[in-house]
């Protein structure tokens, strides 16, 4: 019988470590933490030192009694929940309740989960970390005050069922902002004009270059000339078309563009937004099962790929990066190797402690381990093991060369980009991003050519040019983007709003709250939002503050380090919030009051008569009868034409298989395919027959004959195969050639 009892958070996590401890361990799981603040009631005491009274969790009551009965005769009891606050937490929880004595109680800690970083960790067990659990603490009960003594006055004022967050509203307010700068943007129109211009030897190749000054206009080579009309660009084309064009300077240079480090958190949750598609969530998740362990053939068994993935640090360890810059000199050649070694500065405030987001063992390349994964675990993998690699690497390098073109009074630029080297680009396969130095209320439509990765002919100072034509074109300055999941991460870790660790969660968190709704790819706040923000702002003005609540976060960090005491910092931070909630509670507004004074649609209610007031709830806005509850009348807020009734459904061909009358299309309005089309019995609700809505395309899979019908999972509409679960083939756009045309891509 095993005499020492190892605990971590998952099954998948304690089978992979079982196999590097010998037969005196015994590995169980805690299936994540197992003790709570109660859900019922605020559970802190105020009075006496927010002492918290936790709770075993009632979906963990079983697991706490088989973790007792293994641990009661155990010779040594070892934590090893992940190295973060949460997982120090989890540590403490399992050390409080499973009644094991202190002295034969051990801290095991490793950010990847490899032989010989589990036995190292083994080898020298420390004790659980209070600051770390004190941290943890704070957060947990800062949140608690804010969730339980705000919402219900949200349900009183608002509508029920509504909540606050210490951290998601604020996240909620950037989103809220962000839609109101959108809607007071105006646009200015702005013209551009291009010249394709070519040598005066016959056969010379031809370039473009852009009109950047006007003799008559103060606008350096950085800036372009600001033409606001047509009529000002189509009388400017005529002046151009008869100038002559001579080179009156040619610059080159050597560009380098460097790596970039490797991954954080926040960078890859970034990074598989932009290049996956993947929510901050759905990558969090790959990237456990990442790091928990994956079966890789063989005799090794589950193998941790990657290490921890919750870290600021873009640290990676020395024998890491001995191992990176072997692979790189073997597989890529000396060229791509730097002489030393390439070393990155982590965030103010990181935890140098731990790691960046890396491969436990670079020689396991994407390529060797993809039969091994499926196609998320694969792309992330991939992703992590060419930053990691390319970090390491050689910069690219480029010759840049600018030209300048006199033609009249104007001045024109010409810019060509020849790639020399590709470095680290070899693996990356994309430059570093430069940061744009464009306000975000002045960005401009960038349609058209690109002119940064032309290359240019010859040429020479003083020679003329020929004129191929000139092309003016019409462009408007755009409002600030909506936040999509990458840039919403990245101005909460730029904000300090938040960490590593919770990023996911907040984006989930605000969606399922009503608050923040995804169209397409992006953020977009809900009427509830907006009004849920307006009044908490006004109300709570440093709750909803970002300096405030990064304040917050550094204190938090001032907590793990065991400089500030947190039932002090708790104290301070509660003195403020009190005397907030106390004039909230006797000044906010009720919602029905701020929407009595908007003007509602002249509409009586089908049920009583009175007229229809406006009204608002989790869903958004609605019509309700004034006489509610005697009158429960509900109707949609009114379309632009003022109509409130749905159009009548569109009949189709299809017969219905349980009655036989037709069948007509209907959208799904809740659950996982909201959104998407499905043929329903225009008997109902007598028949509630329903068919899939078929797109007229054939399934793409060979032997297939089934055809592509339109589905949704959470708001995602796709495309997949009616034989479902017999052929999985599935489709994220719509093809544009019906039943035959050209082959269509199978989506990833």
């Amino acid at each position: 019988m095993a005499k020492k009892l190892v605990i971590v958070e998952s099954p998948a996590k304690a089978k992979t470590i079982n196999k590097y401890l010998g037969k005196d361990f015994k590995v169980e799981a805690s299936m994540g933490h197992v003790r709570d603040l109660p859900s019922s009631r605020l559970g802190i005491d105020v009075e006496n030192d927010f002492l918290p009274d936790y709770e075993i969790m009632d979906s963990r009551k079983g697991t706490v009694n088989s973790l007792k009965k293994a641990a009661k005769n155990c010779e040594a009891l070892y934590l090893a929940p992940d190295p973060d606050r949460e997982g120090e937490a989890i540590a403490w929880h399992l050390a409080n309740t499973l009644g094991v004595p202190p002295e034969k109680t051990f801290r095991v800690t490793f950010n990847e989960i490899t032989k010989k970083a589990v036995q190292d960790a083994f080898n020298s067990p420390s004790k659980i970390d209070e600051s770390k659990v004190n941290a943890q603490q704070a957060r947990r009960i800062w949140d608690r005050l804010v969730g339980y003594k705000i919402s219900p006055i949200l349900w009183k004022k608002v509508a029920k069922g509504l909540s606050a967050g210490r951290v998601q509203s604020v996240a909620v307010r950037l989103v809220v902002e962000r839609e109101r700068e959108i809607a007071a943007f105006n646009p200015e129109e702005y013209w551009r004009i291009l010249a394709t211009l070519s040598a005066q030897a016959e056969g010379s190749e031809k370039f473009i270059a852009e009109l950047r000054k006007l003799d008559n206009e103060d606008v350096g080579l950085g800036k372009k000339v600001h033409i606001k009309s047509e009529e000002e660009a189509t009388a400017l084309r005529e002046e151009l078309e008869k100038a002559d064009y001579k080179v009156v300077d040619i610059r080159k240079k050597r560009q380098k563009n460097n790596p970039v480090p490797p991954f954080i958190t926040s960078t890859l949750q970034q990074q598989a937004s932009t290049r996956a598609g993947y929510t901050a969530q759905r990558t969090m998740r790959i990237a456990q099962q990442l790091y928990e362990g994956m079966e890789v053939g063989g005799e090794e068994g589950p193998v941790g790929l990657i290490t921890y993935m919750r870290t600021d640090s873009v640290r990676i360890s020395d024998e890491a990066l001995a191992s990176a810059r072997e692979l790189i000199g073997r597989d890529f050649g000396p060229k791509y190797l730097p002489e030393e070694p390439n070393f990155y500065k982590s965030k103010s405030g990181a935890q140098e402690a731990h790691e960046a987001i890396r491969p436990t063992d670079v020689e396991r390349t994407p390529e060797k381990m993809k039969q091994y994964l499926d196609n998320d675990q694969f792309k992330l993998y991939k992703l992590v093991w060419d930053r990691t690699v390319a970090s390491q690497m050689t910069p690219a390098e480029y010759d840049i060369t600018e030209v300048d073109i006199t033609a009249g009074r104007a001045l024109f630029l010409a810019r060509g980009r020849v790639m020399l080297f590709d470095g680290h680009l070899r693996v990356s396969g994309m430059p570093a991003a430069k940061k744009s130095k464009k306000k975000k209320s002045e960005e401009e439509d960038d349609s058209g050519p690109d002119l940064t990765n032309q290359v240019l002919p010859p040429l020479e100072n003083d020679e003329e040019l020929d004129l191929k034509e000139l092309s003016p074109s019409q462009h408007f300055t755009k409002p600030p983007a909506r936040y999509n999941e990458a840039s919403l991460v990245r101005i909460l870790e730029r904000e300090g709003i938040g960490r590593p660790s919770t990023y996911a969660s907040i984006i989930s968190t605000i969606q399922s709250r009503g608050y923040v709704k995804k169209e397409g790819r992006n953020f977009q706040a809900t009427d509830l939002g907006i009004l849920v923000t307006d009044k908490l702002v006004k109300h709570f003005p440093d709750i909803l503050d970002l300096k405030f609540t990064s304040g917050m976060e550094e204190s938090l960090d001032r907590v793990e380090e065991g400089g500030v005491d947190w039932i002090k910092l708790t104290s301070d931070f509660y003195k403020v919030f009190e005397v907030d909630l106390e004039k909230a509670v006797k000044e906010m507004r009720s919602v029905n009051q701020d929407l009595a004074e908007q003007e509602s649609p002249d509409i009586d209610c089908p049920k009583c008569g009175t007229k229809m007031v406006i009204r608002i709830s989790k869903n958004g806005k609605f019509l309700g009868c004034p006489k509610f509850p005697k009158c429960r009348s509900t109707m949609p807020m009114p379309g632009e034409d003022g109509q409130t009734e749905r159009p009548e459904p569109e009949v189709t061909d299809e017969k219905c298989e349980d009655c036989g009358k037709p069948m007509v299309v209907r959208t799904a309005r809740r659950g996982r395919s909201k959104g998407s089309r499905f043929l329903a019995c225009s008997g109902y609700p007598d028949c509630k027959g329903i068919k899939p809505f078929k797109i007229g395309h054939k399934c793409q899979k060979e032997e297939c004959e089934g055809e592509l019908v339109e589905k949704a999972y959470r708001g995602r509409k796709f495309y997949g195969c009616s034989n479902y679960p017999d052929c999985d083939f599935v489709l994220n756009k719509l093809p544009e050639q019906p039943d035959g045309g050209d082959k269509i891509e199978e989506a990833e």
